[in-house]
């Protein structure tokens, strides 16, 4: 038992370790009363059954559960990993997936889950906790912001393109792809990543090495460019963990689909992106570890998006159908280069996520939150690793 308190109608409220096997089934439930409670969310997770794939991957997890009487009224998830950080090495742990059925919510349970998980994370020498959710979510940032002293400390943007099933794109002539070795990958990543970026996970082979890690690709130009332009990159495969569907979708995006759809099979020559199946369950690659160097830096990163799609819309199986990466939102980093030639639909991606943070080490927090603050300002000139474990 992680703790218990009274609320005033005298309903004991436990707060627990998830058991697998007890409360699977009751966490399906949980999941689907909180996806009701989000009118204007149209993007649903369908976890496979598996409550917690999401955090499955990474070195160490853990989920806790609420409990009153006999139900489950709510839920989070958290996971710890090392991480380059600030030029230093250290412990970040990662709050998602807080849950809370309607009927229970403003009764504190929600404050009283977040922090137990960060008790656990300080148990397991974490430095920092840190969470995402959007810039208009009042209720999350109202919380974690507002009442348990997180500051903002990036804000990313999401980029979907969808993949067109069955047809492959034309890749520029000049341009070489070649796919590196594990070793290889994270020999460039530590060479040319780790001191260029923030959340810089310290364990990237694993990462590389994981099964669902399909790879890392380097694109240079072939024709002896002296510009010393190139750009890289590696592949998840989200689609063995989870998949995703869209539900409530706008008017607009319906009709997109349709006129997209009908364009694409009849007057193939247009060059249209038939939009694929959203509205039944599906999978997605994403792209991490992105990076690019040289003048002309731009297109390669783009051909080397075209070459995912082209693995994606290629695979015999169908299951991943849009590819996503997130790039730093900061209109004045490097990222917004790559965001510029990152290939996506506008309709399906979105600019408000918000990344939060909070120190958790009592020399840290003597510090004073302002010194925090200075410090992830000064940060801001460097890209955002993003874990593809956090995903």
């Amino acid at each position: 038992m992680v703790g218990q308190w009274k609320e005033e109608d005298d309903e004991e409220v436990v707060i627990r370790c998830y058991d697998d096997r007890r409360d699977r089934i009751e966490m399906e439930c949980v999941e689907r009363s909180c996806e009701i409670g989000h009118d204007q969310t149209f993007l649903f997770t369908d976890s496979l059954g598996d409550p917690i794939c999401r955090i499955r991957n990474t070195p160490l997890f853990t989920m806790l559960v609420a409990q009153v009487g006999n139900k489950l009224v709510g839920s989070i998830q958290g996971s710890v990993k090392p991480v380059e950080f600030h030029d230093k090495s250290v412990k970040v742990g990662y709050v998602l997936g807080l849950r809370v059925v309607p009927q229970y919510r403003r009764s504190g349970i929600g404050s009283t889950l977040v922090r137990k998980l960060e008790e656990w994370f300080v148990a397991h020498n974490a430095d920092y906790a840190y969470m995402a959710t959007q810039k208009d979510n009042e209720a999350s940032l109202g919380l974690f912001v507002g009442r348990l002293g997180y500051v903002v400390f990036r804000n990313p943007a999401i980029l979907v393109n969808p993949v067109n099933p069955g047809r492959g794109l034309k890749l520029p002539s000049d341009i070489e792809i070649k796919k590196l070795k594990v070793k290889e990958a994270a020999s460039w990543y530590q060479r040319h990543v780790a001191s260029t970026t923030e959340f810089f996970p310290k364990d990237i082979e694993k990462i590389l090495r994981n099964k669902l890690s399909i790879g890392t690709w380097v694109a240079y130009y072939n024709n002896n460019d002296n510009t010393g332009s190139w750009a890289m990159l590696s592949v998840w495969d989200s689609s063995k963990v989870f998949k995703l569907r869209i539900e409530k979708a706008p008017l607009s995006y319906l009709l997109l689909t349709k006129v997209c759809n009908y364009l694409g099979r009849f007057f193939p020559f247009l060059g249209l992106t038939a939009l694929p199946d959203l509205f039944n369950s599906f999978g997605f690659y994403f792209l991490y570890g992105v990076h690019a160097e040289g003048p002309l830096r731009g297109k390669l990163v783009r051909a080397l998006c075209e070459h995912v799609h082209n693995m994606a819309a290629l695979d015999d199986g169908g299951a991943c159908k849009v590819v996503v990466v997130e790039v730093d939102g900061e209109r004045d980093g490097d990222d917004d280069s790559l965001r510029r030639c990152v290939p996506h639909w506008k309709m399906l991606s979105c600019d408000d996520d918000t990344w939060c943070i909070k120190p958790l080490r009592c020399d840290e927090k003597m510090s004073g939150l302002s010194e925090v603050t200075k410090m992830l300002l000064s940060s801001k000139s460097r890209s955002l690793f993003v874990d593809p474990r956090d995903v």
